[in-house]
């Protein structure tokens, strides 16, 4: 989901170009076809935050909330958004600094953003027509690229990936030609933002060139800090590079299980777990959700014996720390029970999960849990109808 980062790993584990013009290639994809009107037809659909990864053959399902483009408006400041809300807060006071005190900009943007949070997307869309019309009328760099910004991650939650791909790549190229350079944080996270919808638009040459941009520029950063001057080093910065490294490498691990890649998601799990433990704590429930992905991977290569201590750790701290989306782990758990052939814990855990579910008002989860409990009941049908086998032949 979100905050993570690379402890000592081997160096094969590592995403690195293999050739630069790589780099260059995603850049010029990015910064292609950049006329944009500021008006896009946008249709209204319901909110879909929940990123779901499953697997035929084995009926189990990586069930979580895409905490990247869940974040449309990082209204907050706290510590679980450190890494993508510094840059907004950033570019907001440059707006409000350059922009005159133009009222009328400013309150377009937080009418759509309190629009947002209120899951009135369309009205939110509409707020951000005007916001970037003014916007261009008043030549504010920062607000063009601000609004942009919002307006494609809201095109994102509402799976208009096309029209998201234009939106960050005008934000980007605002950006860029404003002399932001091409490591910048913000510009990382809009291109990971790209990889993540060129992978949902099924380019994998263009969602795994964008991934390998974003590990091998944070990576390249994060040793450039060591190289700096003690008094030179900024640990706030440090650290945000840090975390976008973690959810690059957990973007990438959804990425690879979704097309069933799990050695390399096992990977960049593992990776992305001991970031997160190391920047914010191994009962920090991002630590839990990473801990139970892994599991769920681990069990989808069939490794179950390896799968079950790993979700049991998760969802045993998750009931101390009271977790936010605790029906998730509990499902995941349950599926990794029934791969283990403990039916009767299975069917446990994925009533108590199916309870939480509804109340949470989860309805993918709540489906996905069902699906469960049935794939519950025939295995358990199969297994009867093999003891049954050898005493009819007997008889």
């Amino acid at each position: 989901m979100f905050f993570i980062y690379d402890m000592a790993l081997p160096a094969v584990n590592r995403a690195l170009f293999a050739n630069r013009s790589q780099i260059q290639l995603f850049i010029s994809e990015v910064l292609r076809n950049l006329s944009l009107s500021s008006r896009f037809n946008f249709k209204t659909q319901s909110l879909q935050c929940l990123k779901t990864v499953t697997s035929q053959s084995n009926a189990v399902t990586v069930h979580r909330r895409s905490q990247l483009y869940r974040r449309i408006c990082e209204s907050n400041g706290d510590e679980n958004s450190r890494a993508t809300s510094n840059w907004t807060y950033a570019m907001w006071s440059a707006i409000v600094s350059s922009d005159g005190g133009n009222h009328s900009y400013m309150d377009l943007c937080k009418s759509a953003i309190l629009s947002i949070m209120r899951g009135q997307l369309h009205g939110a869309n509409g707020f951000l027509h005007q916001a970037i019309a003014l916007a261009h009328q008043s030549h504010n760099t920062q607000a063009i690229i601000y609004t942009y910004s919002l307006m494609a991650n809201l095109a994102y939650v509402q799976g208009e990936l096309d029209n998201a791909e234009k939106l960050f790549k005008a934000a980007m190229s605002f950006m860029l030609s404003g002399g932001t350079p091409e490591d910048d944080n913000g510009v990382i996270e809009m291109s990971l933002k790209l990889a993540t919808i060129y992978a949902g638009q099924n380019k994998n040459d263009l969602a795994e060139t964008g991934f390998q941009f974003c590990t091998e520029s944070l990576e390249a950063k994060l040793e450039k800090f060591k190289e700096l001057p003690t008094e030179e080093q900024s640990e706030e910065l440090r650290m945000e590079t840090r975390l976008l490294l973690g959810l690059t490498l957990d973007s990438h691990a959804r990425y690879m299980a979704a097309t069933h890649r799990l050695s390399r998601a096992a990977l960049d799990y593992k990776r992305a777990l001991l970031i997160c433990q190391e920047e914010q704590g191994e009962t920090h429930p991002q630590s839990l959700v990473l801990l139970s992905d892994l599991a769920t991977i681990l069990d989808l290569q069939g490794r179950h014996d390896e799968a079950l201590p790993l979700v049991k750790q998760a969802v045993e701290l998750s009931r101390e720390a009271g977790h936010p989306d605790q029906h998730v782990l509990l499902g995941n758990m349950a599926g990794v029970l029934l791969h283990n052939g403990l039916f009767e814990e299975s069917v446990n855990l994925y009533k108590e999960a199916l309870a939480l579910a509804q109340s949470a008002g989860d309805e993918e989860a709540v489906e996905q849990i069902r699906e469960g409990l049935k794939e519950v009941g025939n295995r358990r049908k199969a297994k009867k109808a093999e003891t049954e086998v050898p005493k009819t032949e007997t008889d």
